[in-house]
């Protein structure tokens, strides 16, 4: 496991590179065989006087001040996880992660925005992957640029895996299964997603937890990222998601779908170490349980 030390701006790696110097021409190459390299980054880096030897051990200047795109807005934030290239906060319901329209508060992104601010922390807010508005759970950021290319790489690559817990209405056919419907928009609902032959792929996988005669307990890991793409997958197998009116429920719940994300699987950008987050369930997620007899 790769190990560094943050020293203000800049990061120093914990053990010399032998016969590495940032004036050779491979000086990127050499690095990439110890630590993950955005190669156009390091290169940017480079020119601006924002890579060092010192010591013996590289330094790289990632910790640069930066302005938040979004105005602050206190909220308060449950963090499950947090060190200086990664952050996890638990999304409550109710808040998008971003505006979707000009002038829109109340976001995720500007209650982030307010926690780097309020911890004296200078960073951009930079999700790395969406819930929906009525969906709870872990959302990942990156607290950096080169943290956000690095895991922006791993989550097109497939390699940050989103567990999720669901509720959807009656008993599933199958104990586990996958879905494999392409979706895309419906041309007669604006911001909503359906199945299409001519839609992009999408891929879900299931498995059955526990059930009641009225409703199933699922976990659910997703392949593809598609937009509302397990509540249309669900509604498609005629299961949807409990209380999700959108796509189809024939219960009220809450005003939202019973949908969270519970779990983040992914590689530290830097260290490479295997990390696993996991959000609680909600209150009303948990009561809602309780009154279908499902554990």
């Amino acid at each position: 496991m790769i190990s560094w030390k943050r020293k203000g701006e800049w990061m120093e790696l914990s053990s010399p590179i032998p016969g590495w110097s940032p004036a050779d021409a491979d000086s990127c190459e050499k690095l990439a065989l110890h630590v993950p390299v955005p190669q156009k980054l390091y290169h940017k880096l480079a020119r601006g006087g924002g890579v060092k030897l010192q010591g013996g051990r590289p330094m790289l200047r990632l910790f640069q001040s930066e302005k938040s795109p979004y105005v602050p807005e206190y909220a308060e934030l449950d963090v499950l996880f947090e060190d200086d290239f990664c952050l996890v906060i638990n999304k409550p319901a109710g808040m998008s992660v971003h505006p979707s329209e000009a002038g829109q508060q109340g976001t995720l992104a500007a209650a982030v925005a307010f926690y780097y601010e309020s911890t004296g922390q200078a960073c951009s807010v930079r999700h790395i992957h969406r819930l929906d508005r009525d969906t709870t759970g872990a959302v990942l950021y990156a607290k950096n640029e080169w943290a956000h290319l690095l895991l922006d790489e791993a989550m097109r690559e497939k390699r940050i895996e989103r567990i999720y817990t669901g509720v959807a209405e009656g008993m599933l056919a199958s104990a586990a299964g996958v879905i494999r419907e392409p979706i895309g928009r419906d041309r007669h609902h604006s911001g909503k997603r359906r199945v299409t032959p001519g839609g992009d792929a999408a891929v879900t996988h299931y498995t059955v937890l526990d059930k009641s005669r009225e409703a199933s307990l699922l976990e659910l890991r997703l392949e593809t990222g598609r937009t509302h793409q397990i509540r249309v997958h669900l509604s498609h197998l005629g299961h949807p998601l409990w209380g999700d009116s959108l796509y189809g429920a024939a219960n009220t719940w809450t005003g939202r779908q019973a949908l969270h994300g519970k779990t983040l699987l992914f590689h530290h950008p830097v260290s490479q170490e295997s990390i696993s987050v996991s959000a609680p369930l909600p209150e009303d997620f948990v009561l809602l349980l309780s009154k279908l007899r499902i554990y």
